[in-house]
């Protein structure tokens, strides 16, 4: 045990210093096996997101509705993991990691089959929402689990692996979309969701068995958890089009927000892991986590913009360009992941985030009208950025919760995600509002610039220790 474990056994609560953090993880040939099961249900989760975001063009035609209407196709799918994120790493800390897990691949791939054979958009939406709770179930326990199949010595390299499977699949996801559409019809890309959830639950056999503590679920919790998050995603929907009932929807989830926070404060295992909000460790990576996703969000709605309006750059070109940045995380995060078994996460986190400001005020700032070489660079010196400090803060971010938590810590990254990303989107909404086209994402890339720097000098505050 390192002295960067030491410290964090220190920094945890009273009632979970009795055990000290395992060196244990899976024999080698299992270990691997249940890897190839976590990275294909990742795979799973990111790859539908990023064809189903391709599709709804074609899906909109298809079906005869509107662009606004198909979008509920993407809206529900991600309303369900907000509102049952944190949820399932309840359940899974209750009633065990890898029965939540498999639980939440075998309703993705029944929902994908519903998908695959939907009549009409309701059935599709109410499909993509059921497949939005498998989802959430994958993204919280997932994490959780690299924490029982690798031995800390290795977890930063098995969160880099982990990255790279992430970066490598969303870069080749509208590519995998587009050859799919080219040949078939839009229901072939749900329907590929089948063999591949089901190659997943076959090898889940070596997940770790990881037993639940047996205590019960709030479900009243669960329910008003699910409605504050529901009601925020709708309220922000509808804050545009329709603003009255927006602001009732916003202000029917900040009331119901007071009464969970009230009712989960006191528990000593809540849904909302207020308990491990008191670790300052964990608390920071989570700020700085939505820190730096709120700056990657802000600058990967603002580029496409950029290049297409900005530059005069067609739909192809701009995503060559941008392909230099996902590539890059794909390289940076198993390099950062096996850095921090070594050294501080906090500097890590912070150089991370350096890099990735500098990178968006480079695009911002940079005369690419005279030259659009420059901006392979940039893209290559972002995703090197966050690809140094994703995988280190997910690290502290395990490793500061007890053990037992684990369902909690890894639900906890998914929410701190997608908070910073919806934070993101949210801001690039308000700047198209009030400025011009041609202005608005430069300026969305130079705030974008100060919320990664902010991640970064809010990671130096833990940058004492590896921890």
């Amino acid at each position: 045990m390192t002295p960067h474990d030491t410290a964090a056994i220190a920094a945890q609560p009273p009632q979970f210093r009795s055990a000290p953090i395992e060196e244990d993880g899976l024999p080698a040939p299992r270990r691997y096996l249940a890897m190839v099961a976590i990275l294909t249900a990742f795979v799973l989760v990111v790859l539908d997101i990023a064809i189903a975001n391709l599709a709804l063009p074609t899906i909109a035609e298809t079906m005869a509705v509107t662009p606004s209407e198909a979008v509920w196709v993407v809206t529900s799918y991600q309303m369900a993991i907000v509102m049952f994120l944190l949820p399932a790493g309840a359940a899974g800390e209750s009633f065990g990691y890898r029965r939540v897990f498999v639980i939440g691949i075998a309703i993705f791939v029944a929902a994908s089959a519903l998908c695959t054979f939907a009549p009409s958009l309701p059935w599709l939406v109410a499909a993509r929402f059921i497949q939005g709770v498998g989802s959430a179930a994958v993204m919280a326990i997932g994490v959780g689990l690299l924490r029982f199949i690798y031995p800390m010595r290795l977890l930063g390299a098995a969160l880099g692996w982990n990255a790279i499977t992430i970066a490598l699949t969303a870069a080749a996801g509208p590519s995998i979309g587009a050859a799919i559409l080219s040949v078939a019809s839009w229901p072939w890309l749900f329907a590929i969701n089948i063999p591949l959830g089901v190659a997943v639950l076959l090898t889940a056999r070596a997940l770790p068995q990881a037993p639940g503590s047996g205590r019960g679920v709030d479900l009243l919790s669960i329910v008003l958890n699910a409605g504050v998050f529901g009601a925020l995603i709708l309220g922000i929907d509808r804050a545009v089009t329709a603003p009255w009932t927006g602001a009732v929807l916003l202000v029917a989830s900040a009331a119901g927000l007071v009464v969970l926070v009230r009712r989960e404060l006191p528990r000593a295992h809540p849904i909302v892991p207020f308990d491990l909000l008191r670790l300052r460790s964990f608390r920071l990576s989570v700020v700085a986590s939505i820190c730096c996703f709120t700056g990657q969000m802000a600058s990967l709605v603002a580029l496409p913009f950029y290049l297409q309006h900005g530059l005069g750059q067609s739909a192809g070109m701009t995503g060559l360009y941008l392909t230099a940045w996902p590539l890059t995380v794909a390289v940076a995060g198993p390099l950062s992941g096996r850095l921090s078994d070594r050294f501080s996460t906090g500097t890590l986190c912070a150089v991370g985030g350096a890099c990735l400001a500098a990178s968006l005020l480079l695009t911002a700032f940079w005369p690419l009208q005279d030259n659009l070489l420059p901006l392979v660079p940039f893209m290559m010196l972002g995703g090197l950025g966050f690809g140094f400090f994703q995988t280190p803060n997910n690290r502290n971010m395990l490793l500061a919760a007890p053990k037992a938590r684990s369902g909690a810590a890894g639900a906890m990254q998914g929410m701190a995600r997608l908070t910073g990303q919806t934070a993101g989107s949210v801001l690039m909404l308000v700047l198209f509002g009030l400025l011009a086209a041609e202005s608005a994402p430069r300026l969305g890339l130079a705030i974008g610039a100060g919320f990664a720097l902010a991640g970064g000098l809010v990671s130096l505050l833990r940058a004492g220790g590896r921890h």
